[in-house]
């Protein structure tokens, strides 16, 4: 697996994952971004065994975009407690099947995700597993294939915006499992854009832009 490298310095490493792979290895034993990023890691500055790549974050394996990895322990540390504490900015792309009624808003609703299963749903707040979901959108532009939607999720839930989207009648294109009727094989139309974090040693601010897969091009035209 080519990464396509966003940053690199001493501590951080971001990568744009492509649609359809593992962040981490699961019981498919399909090939997944950290051994790619250890191996570019390897052979970059010629390490010989093991090579540290910590994950502080995920994509779901359809969603392409941003990942932020960290290439020390102290770095994994930090970066994942910025995380836990919603101090790292993210900000990602859908197309929608459906335009929002409003151009802008916020949405909250209560989410339970259901562990047979793997799906989350809306539910009522008094649903024991019920956990708030919020975020902002607004509509960035409209397509024959659809309209793009600018998502800024302020919660971190199992499939927020797949699920909070499809509440309102505007389900992902490609997103099967929450109400598209479109098949895009093994991605959705969502894409991490943007992520800003403080750098782990530096105190400074760094945002890191993935652009839209080539791909979209066609997704956009409706193809």
């Amino acid at each position: 697996m080519k990464l396509e490298i966003l940053y690199e310095d001493n501590h951080c490493l971001a990568v744009c994952k492509p649609a359809g792979v593992l962040v981490q290895g699961d019981r498919t034993g399909d090939a997944t971004l950290v051994a790619a990023a250890a191996e570019y890691l390897r052979r970059r500055y010629g390490k010989p065994g093991r090579v540290f790549v910590g994950v502080v974050h995920r994509l779901d394996r359809p969603v392409s975009g941003v990942v932020l990895l960290a290439r020390t322990s102290k770095a994994a540390a930090r970066l994942a407690s910025q995380f836990r504490e919603r101090q790292v900015s993210k900000v990602y792309l859908a197309l929608v099947e459906r335009p929002p009624a409003s151009a802008a808003g916020t949405l909250e609703h209560s989410l339970a995700k259901d562990p047979r299963t793997n799906r989350t749903h809306a539910v009522a707040a008094t649903h024991p597993r019920a956990r708030l979901a919020r975020l902002r959108y607004r509509v960035a532009s409209r397509h024959p294939g659809g309209t793009l939607v600018e998502v800024e999720p302020a919660t971190g839930r199992s499939h927020q915006i797949r699920v909070q989207l499809a509440a309102i009648g505007c389900v992902i294109v490609g997103d099967v499992r929450y109400g598209s009727k479109r098949r895009l094989g093994n991605m959705l139309a969502l894409h991490a854009s943007r992520l800003e974090f403080e750098h782990p040693t530096r105190q400074e601010r760094v945002c890191v832009e993935a652009p839209l897969p080539a791909g979209w091009e066609a997704l956009l035209r409706g193809e």
